[in-house]
């Protein structure tokens, strides 16, 4: 009989939260309700045509067929340095400062492997994407949890960090604008971190996933931007969010060339590298047109005022966030997240994330995406209003 036991390192993680709400959702569904999701940052507007387009006609030239290089190609690199300069004004060597990820999630659980040691320590936040954490299990290293809580708005406390817990952290995973809070930090919260970096020696690690999904003419800054960031540390930037292109997997990481280099031979005894013709989808989305993205925001802010609206009409208490498409919601009085999203499955089909799945203090909230359209979100408005708190 083959033992089939699973290894400590699946025993010790906590069930990966979305694959939790889909099984409830499945269940709720075969019930005959009309679900709307708000749980997943999947975004249901379709990539741009002219992505599309670069796409198939990489695809049929067989020279794109072959393996690709597992640092990405020279003109994707070339042109995610080319995009970072104009964007936030920060010049990168293509060579040895950029490498292509198979979308940005990959290259954040893969990070740990380069410089975790078993019982070394990352600073991960909390609550939080949940692969900052998970990655440095897989490593063997120990996660230190930041609480982002509201009277700081959602930013870590580095000062509340033990002195002997931050001379032994390797690595500081941090996310702004933040998922799942949807909270930003400015140019003195960058400062701080890369001070504290340097005391310390700790490889800073910054998930930009969401810096072009802001609104209001708000525009976020890049960690890099800031003095000494690129001797402590490095950026994570996905094309998914921005070119609404989840599902075709290509992301890049940015930064100090022996962070890059660490990551690069990591990914060079895992993976083989994204897909030439990907590569040159990304490429088309880099230097193409950029009203792509202008459209996208509009979209987002029109159903962001929507959904702020609607809740506060139902009486529950949420900001209006700078960037994003989450909105990170207070539950009512006496109420769980657990039993709030529960409850709103199982009255209104509604699918939302209760805050304490990204972590313990992000009980008292829940998290809705604005990946539905303005006629869903106005029906799910209206099943709030019904069923009431």
């Amino acid at each position: 009989m083959v033992d089939f036991e699973k290894a400590e390192r699946l025993k010790i993680l906590p069930p990966y939260l979305f694959k939790e709400i889909d099984r409830k959702k499945a269940e709720v569904k075969a019930r005959g309700v009309d679900i709307i999701d708000l749980g997943v940052g999947d975004p249901d507007i379709p990539t741009p045509q002219h992505i599309i387009e670069a796409m198939k006609k990489a695809a049929d030239n067989p020279a794109h067929h072959r393996y690709p290089s597992y640092s990405g190609m020279n003109t994707f690199k070339e042109a995610a340095a080319q995009w970072y300069e104009k964007r936030f004004g920060v010049t990168l060597n293509p060579d040895t400062e950029v490498v292509s990820l198979i979308g940005s999630k990959e290259g954040l659980a893969h990070l740990p492997l380069a410089f975790i040691n078993p019982g070394d320590i990352a600073l991960v936040p909390t609550p939080a994407y949940p692969v900052y954490n998970t990655s440095t299990l897989f490593a063997g290293g120990k996660s230190y949890f930041m609480p982002l809580v509201s009277e700081n708005r959602f930013l870590p406390d580095l000062d509340a960090i033990p002195a002997d817990i931050a001379k032994r952290a390797k690595l500081m995973f941090i996310n702004y604008p933040n998922n799942p809070t949807s909270a930003v930090a400015d140019k003195s919260f960058f400062e701080r971190v890369v001070d504290f970096a340097e005391k310390n020696s700790i490889i800073v690690c910054h998930d930009a996933a969401y810096t072009e999904m802001a609104f209001d003419g708000y525009r976020p800054q890049s960690f890099l931007e800031v003095d000494g960031a690129m001797e402590v540390g490095m950026e994570f930037h996905s094309l998914s969010k921005t070119y609404n292109m989840t599902g075709w997997r290509i992301g890049f990481a940015v930064g100090n060339s022996k962070a890059i280099d660490g990551l690069g031979a990591i990914k060079s005894n895992i993976d083989s590298g994204v897909f030439e013709a990907v590569q040159m989808a990304g490429v088309a989305a880099l230097q193409g047109d950029q009203s792509c993205v202008k459209d996208m925001i509009r979209v987002y802010q029109e159903r962001r005022d929507l959904m702020v609206k609607g809740l506060h009409d139902a009486g529950l208490e949420v900001e209006t966030p700078k960037a994003t498409f989450y909105l990170w919601i207070k539950v009512p009085k006496g109420h769980t997240s657990a039993r709030t999203a529960t409850r709103l499955l199982e009255e209104a089909g509604l699918v939302v994330t209760p805050g304490n799945g990204f972590g313990d203090p992000g009980e008292g909230y829940f998290r809705i995406a604005l990946t539905q359209t303005k006629e869903r979100l106005k029906e799910a408005i209206g099943r709030l209003q019904k069923i009431g708190f």
